[in-house]
């Protein structure tokens, strides 16, 4: 079993000790199970499979969704599975698009990532394993999170639902 600790003292957000088996995170009715890299990287942009699957990040001001205003909801790039409201977006001055909160703690799930002598969260899709980003603790009160996604992992729909927006 894969397990995401809630409030532990350094993951500065309530996923309250979900736990996942193995099928659980590799079930996916958008695309390829999570394994399966070879089939990813022929459904993702050469950018998209470097940010999503091999853990890569995009400089930060040049990500389209980095100072975007219109309404909707934000989707994992991979899969389609829902994560933030543009309500909770919000500006950092990070270079990337920033988040408050998701849009439901179950789609994210977080990692402890020890790359680039650092200690950070990495937030990923709870759906298909993607990663998105990191959450840091120095965001807006109340909740003083930080979601700082990279665009290249995101999709958006508009709220009138016209589906996916790029």
């Amino acid at each position: 079993m894969l397990k995401y600790i809630g409030q532990s003292g350094c993951i500065p957000y309530s996923l309250a000790k979900m736990t996942f088996t193995e099928a659980e995170m590799t079930a996916n009715k958008y695309g390829p199970a999570a394994g399966d890299e070879e089939k990813w990287q022929s459904e993702l942009t050469e950018e998209q499979f470097h940010v999503l699957r091999q853990k890569g990040t995009e400089a930060p001001f040049t990500g389209k969704y980095n100072d975007f205003h219109q309404k909707g909801l934000f989707l994992c790039a991979a899969c389609g599975n829902a994560l933030f409201a543009s309500d909770d977006k919000y500006d950092s001055g990070s270079g990337w698009p920033s988040f408050t909160k998701p849009v439901n703690s179950e789609n994210i799930a977080t990692n402890r990532d020890f790359s680039h002598n650092m200690v950070r969260t990495e937030a990923v899709c709870a759906k298909c394993g993607s990663h998105l980003g990191h959450v840091f603790d120095d965001g807006p009160e109340p909740l003083a999170q930080r979601w700082c996604i990279n665009s290249v992992a995101l999709e958006f729909e508009q709220k009138d639902g016209s589906g996916p927006k790029e």
